[in-house]
C-alpha cells in the first residue's frame, strides 16, 4: 500500500480511529462518541476529527459491534427455520444447562421463536445415508408460510447435513426460487460439524443478523464513497482476520466479537515488538471488559465459544471472555443492602454523572474521579455532582465516607475483572505469573496495576495508545479464512487418505479466497489442527498439527501430549476419536512501524511532572502527574504516579516501578 491505511473500531461508548502513513510512519488519531443507532455517523465524525481526506486513504479496516449487540440485545431480523421433522425444539432444548447454576429460576429466549420453526419430512443418519427422502412439496409449503409471515431471513437446518448435505442443498435451491431476497442460510455450508444444537444456533444467528449487517455496511460504504473513499472497505471478523465488505454478510455470524478480536491482534503485534510472547489481554472500555490469553505470541482462536448463556456460536473466533464492568458500569445498593457494580451501563448517553450529560446514577468512572485518579478540573461542576451522587447513592446507605464508598466500587469492579482473567488463565491450566498483563481500553490502565497485584502477575505492559488499541488491531491484522470439517471417527479406523484430502482441500480454498483480495501481502501460510476426544467423552481438545499430512501415530501422540498438558492425566487404554479437522489460511500483511504512535518530536529529555494532585491509595497521597507524550524513552519512575494522555489515564500504584521501551510502551514491575 502506497497510501494511508486506516483502522476504525466502533465500541459501545466511543469510536476510535488510527491512520498510518506507511511511507513516513506518521500517525493520526481520533476518538469520538459512538453514534447510535447509526454507527456510520461516528465513523465519519472520526475521520473529520482526524483531519484526513478520505480520498487519500488506500485501505480502511473496520471493527464493528453491530452483530454482537444485535445478538446480546436480541434486536434481530425476523427469521424462520425449516428443520427435520421432530427437531423443531432443538434450539430450546439445548444442553440441559441452567442460566443460574444454583438458582431455581432463569429465562432463555431462543434466536428464532417456536412458531417460526417449521418441520418437513426428511432424514439422514450420522453416516450420511438417506433414511427418509426430502418431501419437496412440504418444503415449498413451509417456505411460503414463513415468507408470508413476514420473515426476512430463512435457515435450513437438517439433521446430520454435515455428513451428507444433499437434502440441504436441494432445499436451498427450492427456497431461493421462492424467497424474496438472498438471506437463505444452509446450516452445513456455514458450519460443517456435528452437534445439531450448536450448528443450528450458529446458523440461526447468522441468518438473523445478515440483513442488519448488510444494511449497515452498505450504508457505511456508500457514505465513505460519497466523501471520496474509492477503495474496498474491509471488515474485521471475530477470528482476528478480515473480509471484504461486499462479502461480509454472507457469513455475518463470523463478525460477532469483531471488536474484541481486533484488540487481541493489536496485543499480539505489540507484544511481538516488545519481546513479550505471553500476555493476558485486559481491555476495559466504557461498557464492558474483555480478556484473553496469548501464549507464545499466538492469538487464541476457538470454534466452541458461547457468547452468553445458551448462545454457542461455533465458528472460529478469538477466545475472548467478557464481563459487564466498564467505566460506565453503574454501582448500586441492591434490595439486600449489598453493593453491586454492573453489568448495567450508563454508556455514552447519558453516561456517568461526571460526564455532565444528564447521567444520574453513579459509575466506576465517577469513583475514579472522586479518588483523584481522573482530574476534577476537566469535569467542572459535574465533578461535584459525581461526589454528591456517590454520597447519596452509596456512601450514606453503607455508612461510609465518600472516598471509602468510591474505593469499594473500584474493589468490587476489580474483583469481577480479576475473575474473568482467572477464567482465561488458571481455569485453562496456565499460571498468571508466567504472563504479563496487557492493559488497554479507555479505562484499562486505571485498574491494571491493582489487578496485576491481585493476580500475582509480575509485569504490566501498557501500549502507546491504550484507548485506540482496538482500532490499531484493525490496521495490523492479517487476512484469514478458517475451515472446519467433521469426520467423527475413532482414530484407529479413520481413513488417513480422507484426512489428508480434507486438509488439502481446506488449504486450497483458503488460498483461493485470499488470492481474490487486492491487498499487499508478505506471505500466505496455512495452520492445521484437529479437534479430538477420547471415545465416550464430550469435551473436545484442539491439537495443533505440523502439516496437512499427519500420520495416524503422529495424531495419537500429539493428542496424548495435549490431553496430559491440559488435564495431567494419561488414559492409554481408551481409544482416541478424531472429531473435526481444521485449517486456517493466513495472508500476512506488511508490518507497520508502531514506534511513532507517540510523536518522537514531543518527547522531553527527562520526566518532568506537569502537576501534583492528591490521589487516594488507601489514604491521600500527593502524586506527580505526567503527560505521556512528553516522557522520554529512558523513563524510570516509582509509584505513586499518574500518567495522562489523550485516550486514557494510567495509575501507577505505590511500590511499583515503570519504565519504557523503544516503542514507547510502558512496562510496570509489580511487587507482591
Amino acid at each position: 500500500m502506497a497510501g494511508l491505511v486506516a483502522g476504525v473500531d466502533v465500541g459501545g461508548t466511543f469510536t476510535d480511529l488510527v491512520i498510518f502513513d506507511p511511507a513516513t510512519g506518521a500517525v493520526r488519531l481520533a476518538k469520538v462518541p459512538t453514534t447510535l443507532p447509526n454507527q456510520s455517523g461516528g465513523v465519519l465524525e472520526a475521520f473529520a476529527a482526524a483531519g484526513t481526506e478520505l480520498s487519500t486513504i488506500d485501505l480502511i479496516v473496520h471493527g464493528t459491534t453491530t452483530t454482537t449487540n444485535a445478538v446480546l440485545e436480541r434486536q434481530l431480523s425476523k427469521t424462520g427455520m425449516i428443520t427435520t421433522r421432530g427437531f423443531r425444539d432443538v434450539l430450546e432444548l439445548g444442553r440441559r444447562t441452567r442460566p443460574q447454576a444454583y438458582g431455581m429460576y432463569g429465562s432463555f429466549t431462543p434466536v428464532i421463536p417456536r412458531d417460526l420453526r417449521l418441520e418437513v419430512p426428511e432424514r439422514m443418519d450420522a453416516r450420511g445415508r438417506v433414511l427418509i427422502t426430502l418431501d419437496e412439496d412440504a418444503l415449498r409449503a413451509a417456505v411460503i408460510q414463513l415468507r408470508d409471515q413476514g420473515c426476512e431471513s430463512l435457515v435450513i437446518h437438517f439433521l446430520h447435513a454435515y455428513a451428507n448435505p444433499a437434502h440441504e442443498l436441494r432445499a436451498g435451491e427450492i427456497a431461493r426460487s421462492l424467497w424474496p431476497n438472498s438471506y437463505v442460510t444452509l446450516g452445513h455450508a456455514l458450519l460443517s460439524e456435528s452437534r445439531e444444537y450448536e450448528r443450528g444456533v450458529t446458523a440461526a444467528v447468522n441468518a438473523s443478523v445478515q440483513p442488519l449487517l448488510e444494511r449497515y455496511v452498505a450504508r457505511l460504504a456508500d457514505e465513505l464513497a460519497a466523501k471520496g473513499y474509492a477503495r474496498d472497505l474491509l471488515v474485521m471478523n471475530g477470528n482476528g482476520g478480515m473480509v471484504a465488505a461486499r462479502d461480509v454478510a454472507k457469513e455475518a455470524v463470523k463478525t460477532v466479537m469483531s471488536g474484541p478480536a481486533s484488540g487481541v491482534m493489536a496485543a499480539v503485534a505489540t507484544g511481538r515488538r516488545a519481546g513479550i510472547a505471553n500476555l493476558l489481554t485486559y481491555d476495559m472500555g466504557g461498557t464492558s471488559t474483555d480478556v484473553a490469553m496469548i501464549k507464545a505470541g499466538i492469538a487464541p482462536v476457538s470454534n466452541e465459544i458461547e457468547v452468553e448463556y445458551a448462545m454457542p456460536i461455533h465458528v472460529p473466533m478469538v477466545d475472548v471472555r467478557t464481563v459487564g464492568a466498564g467505566g460506565g458500569s453503574i454501582a448500586r445498593i441492591d434490595a439486600g443492602g449489598m453493593l453491586r457494580v454492573g453489568p448495567e451501563s450508563a454508556g455514552s448517553t447519558p453516561g456517568p454523572v461526571c460526564y455532565g450529560r444528564g447521567g444520574t446514577r453513579v459509575t466506576i468512572s465517577d469513583a475514579n474521579l472522586i479518588l483523584g485518579r481522573l482530574p476534577a478540573s476537566r469535569f467542572g461542576q459535574a465533578a461535584e455532582a459525581a461526589h454528591q451522587a456517590m454520597h447519596d447513592q452509596i456512601a450514606k446507605p453503607l455508612g461510609l465516607s465518600v472516598e471509602q464508598a468510591a474505593e469499594a466500587v473500584i474493589r468490587i469492579a476489580n474483583t469481577h475483572m480479576a475473575g474473568a482473567i482467572r477464567m482465561v488463565s488458571i481455569s485453562l491450566g496456565a499460571d498468571p505469573r508466567d504472563f504479563a498483563l496487557f492493559a488497554f481500553g479507555g479505562a484499562g490502565p486505571l485498574h491494571a496495576v491493582a489487578l496485576a497485584r491481585e493476580l500475582n502477575v509480575p509485569k504490566v505492559l501498557i501500549p502507546a495508545r491504550p484507548g485506540i488499541t482496538n482500532a490499531l488491531g484493525c490496521v495490523v491484522a492479517d487476512l484469514r479464512h478458517d475451515f472446519v470439517r467433521t469426520l467423527n471417527r475413532p482414530l484407529d479406523v479413520v481413513d488417513m487418505g480422507d484426512v489428508h484430502g480434507v486438509l488439502a482441500a481446506q488449504e486450497a480454498e483458503g488460498r483461493r479466497l485470499i488470492g481474490l483480495e487486492k491487498i499487499a501481502l508478505t506471505q500466505v501460510r496455512a495452520e492445521f489442527s484437529a479437534d479430538m476426544q477420547f471415545v465416550g467423552q464430550t469435551h473436545l481438545l484442539r491439537v495443533a498439527l505440523p502439516s496437512s499430512t499427519p500420520s495416524r501415530d503422529e495424531l495419537q501422540r500429539l493428542f496424548e501430549v495435549a490431553y496430559h498438558a491440559r488435564f495431567r492425566v494419561d488414559l492409554p487404554t481408551i481409544r482416541a476419536n478424531l472429531v473435526n479437522l481444521n485449517c486456517s489460511v493466513i495472508g500476512e500483511r506488511p508490518a507497520l512501524d508502531l514506534s511513532r504512535l507517540i510523536d518522537p518530536d514531543g518527547r522531553k529529555p527527562s520526566a518532568e511532572p506537569a502537576s501534583i494532585r492528591k490521589v487516594w491509595f488507601d489514604t491521600w497521597h500527593d502524586t506527580p502527574v505526567y503527560w505521556r507524550d512528553h516522557l522520554p524513552l529512558n523513563l524510570d519512575l516509582r509509584g505513586p504516579v499518574i500518567i495522562e494522555q489523550m485516550d486514557t489515564t494510567i495509575v501507577i500504584d505505590p511500590g511499583t516501578r515503570v519504565t519504557s521501551d523503544s516503542d514507547g510502551n510502558l512496562i510496570v514491575e509489580v511487587t507482591a
